[in-house]
């Protein structure tokens, strides 16, 4: 057996304590929000119970907790459709060059070098200046939609630029129509990546905080409620809130795996159903 050098003991090392550095505060909010009903925001705890988590689903003296969800997943969901839709449109239109298509693809990707707070402010303001309302469902969708859609593009950019032309070649060479093409051949194709880019608009949707600030009005959304309950709760129903928001996160993200895993599995059965038949 070959005997491994010291660099890699170190680099191990290195790595392990990243590991902990990235996932440690989480496990530490999950572990104290185990803590028994006299348990306080600090170590030692104070008993072990799941206290906390009932109380977290009885009425809270302060906020709209389950409000601020309910806010929260329906604008994750409006930003994750609209980020998969206007991504595959747009990798599709800058397939072939275009007057102005470098302007436009630097103006696109512009404001993930902005500061998010500014943005925020930004929207807010336009909104203001032509009489519109302030809510979450409009300026705070268009506030997100300017960290989201950028990545949704730049995956489908890298999607296309090594898509095989050859299958739209040989649809169109059947008699598929354009639609019929982009239909039954590219969307098929592309799905894993279109899932990601549903999973990246998502995520990043519903952890927004800064592109939110200004422009929820007088509704959170989750991160927003959360922030406010930092100031005014001082037990660890905040933690069983953050345990809860941190399953759901893993839940939606393993969801989006085995959905993955089935396309591809489905994929893998129709090329062996395809070879039969030949």
């Amino acid at each position: 057996m070959e005997k491994r050098s010291r660099s890699f003991y170190v680099l191990t090392a290195v790595f392990a304590l990243f590991i902990l550095f990235l996932y440690g505060p989480t496990l530490t909010i999950g572990v104290l929000s185990f803590q028994g009903p006299q348990g306080g925001l600090t170590f030692p705890m104070n008993g072990v119970s799941l206290h906390w988590f009932r109380d977290l689903f009885e009425e809270q003296a302060v906020g709209d907790i389950w409000g601020a969800f309910r806010r929260s997943l329906a604008l994750g969901l409006m930003v994750m459709v609209t980020t998969v839709v206007v991504s595959v449109m747009g990798g599709l239109a800058f397939r072939k060059r275009f007057a102005g298509s470098g302007a436009l693809f630097y103006l696109i990707i512009a404001s993930l070098v902005i500061p998010s707070i500014l943005i925020s402010l930004g929207v807010g303001l336009i909104f203001n200046q032509f009489g519109l309302r302030v809510h979450w469902a409009t300026s705070g969708f268009g506030s997100q939609l300017t960290w989201t859609l950028p990545f949704g593009l730049l995956i489908m950019f890298a999607v296309f630029n090594r898509f095989d032309r050859s299958y739209e070649e040989a649809a169109r060479d059947q008699g598929a129509s354009a639609w019929q093409t982009i239909r039954f051949v590219v969307l098929p194709i592309i799905a894993p990546s279109l899932i990601g880019v549903a999973l990246f608009g998502f995520t990043l949707s519903y952890d927004e905080f800064a592109r939110t600030l200004l422009t929820a009005g007088s509704y959170n959304t989750l991160p927003l409620e959360i922030f406010g309950m930092t100031t005014n709760v001082t037990t660890p129903v905040i933690y069983a809130l953050g345990t809860l928001t941190t399953l759901f996160s893993f839940l939606i993200i393993g969801a989006f795996i085995v959905t993955v895993w089935g396309l591809g599995k489905r994929r893998a059965r129709l090329g062996s159903d395809a070879g039969k038949g030949v």
